[in-house]
């Protein structure tokens, strides 16, 4: 750039010479010096240095460092329903008014088929169709082609619609007299189990043969008297759902077949302290607990809390709102949204 610039400024100077040493007319001349005087003025300003911006980059302050939360994993173990639920009291008229309907739009019993005349099970057959009016055997006293076979609605909360009564109406038809040389006997039927079991009857919480029509959560009573979900903390990189394996067996024992449902946690529950604990070790200063849950299912076993780790002094398997008195109001509100009405 340098060289093109010394060129240009010979070149005028000799444009600036007297006019007798050139064979050139003024007009031309006068023309001449302008264009390159315009081209020297525009190569002198691009030689001129360019102004170099400086940057001055943000003095980042130092922050203090936050105190942090205690991170732990919560396990929901629970079981499932094992009997299905018992019926509204509507749907038990309903259903029994649907029985009640097919019997009324089903062909007539055709008792030949089924029993030869004069058998002892068309003798039988005779007598209880006398008590009853109909094929059906748990449909109550009812007779769907006479005069009154329109009325096959029940009341709700109606004896016959109650699936006790239907149970007890079986087991009776079911039984047979048996005609021997002495007096008539009749048949033994072996009767349904009760819905009901014995736990039940005595309010034992630690069994899981109660409340077979419900999901049952185990809950655990720590070294402070305060009943939850077993919880711990994490080690090192541990993740949530290792974390949860490992409490369990720590907390319950290794003779439950337990199964992690998932790799994500269903919630999570923020316990703040007082005033921040610094731990002896790291030194950090902790601001509370967070307490990741897991779900989880037992298929088997049961909790045993002699040899447990957590310092956990007793456990129950409750219901939803059994375990809404046992927890605390703010442990509850954290919690209640991750449990099954059923």
């Amino acid at each position: 750039m340098s060289r093109g610039y010394s060129k240009g400024r010979r070149f005028v100077s000799q444009l600036n010479r007297p006019s007798s040493d050139f064979d050139i007319c003024g007009s031309c001349l006068l023309s001449l010096r302008r264009r390159y005087a315009t081209a020297s003025a525009a190569a002198t300003s691009s030689l001129e240095p360019t102004p170099i911006a400086q940057h001055t980059p943000p003095v980042a302050t130092a922050a203090a460092p936050d105190q942090a939360y205690q991170i732990k994993a919560g396990v929901v173990l629970s079981r499932p329903p094992i009997l299905t639920r018992d019926l509204h009291p509507f749907e038990k008229a309903f259903y029994l008014y649907q029985r009640r309907l097919n019997e009324r739009l089903a062909l007539p019993f055709t008792r030949y088929f089924y029993y030869q005349k004069d058998t002892p099970a068309d003798i039988d057959w005779k007598k209880k169709i006398k008590e009853r009016l109909t094929a059906a055997r748990d449909i109550g006293v009812y007779n769907a082609y006479g005069k009154e076979g329109w009325n096959d609605e029940l009341l709700v909360g109606a004896k016959e619609s109650e699936p006790e009564a239907q149970v007890e109406a079986l087991l009776k038809d079911a039984e047979v007299e048996a005609e021997d040389e002495g007096p008539v006997k009749k048949a033994k039927v072996e009767k349904p189990m009760p819905r009901a079991t014995e736990a039940d009857t005595s309010g034992d919480t630690r069994s899981l043969n109660r409340l077979m029509a419900r999901t049952l959560y185990l809950v655990v009573k720590g070294s402070e008297g305060g009943w939850g979900f077993p919880s711990g903390v994490l080690m090192g990189k541990e993740s949530l759902q290792r974390g949860a394996e490992r409490l369990l067996v720590q907390a319950a024992g290794v003779n439950m077949n337990t199964w992690i449902v998932g790799h994500a946690p269903v919630g999570h529950h923020n316990l703040k302290y007082p005033q921040p604990q610094v731990e002896e070790e790291s030194k950090i200063q902790r601001k509370g607990e967070k307490t990741f849950f897991m779900k989880a299912r037992i298929m088997g076993g049961q909790a045993n809390l002699k040899d447990n780790k957590l310092g956990l002094a007793d456990f129950k398997w409750l219901a939803k709102e059994e375990l809404e008195k046992e927890v605390h109001p703010h442990y509850w509100n954290s919690v209640k949204n991750m449990l099954v009405e059923r």
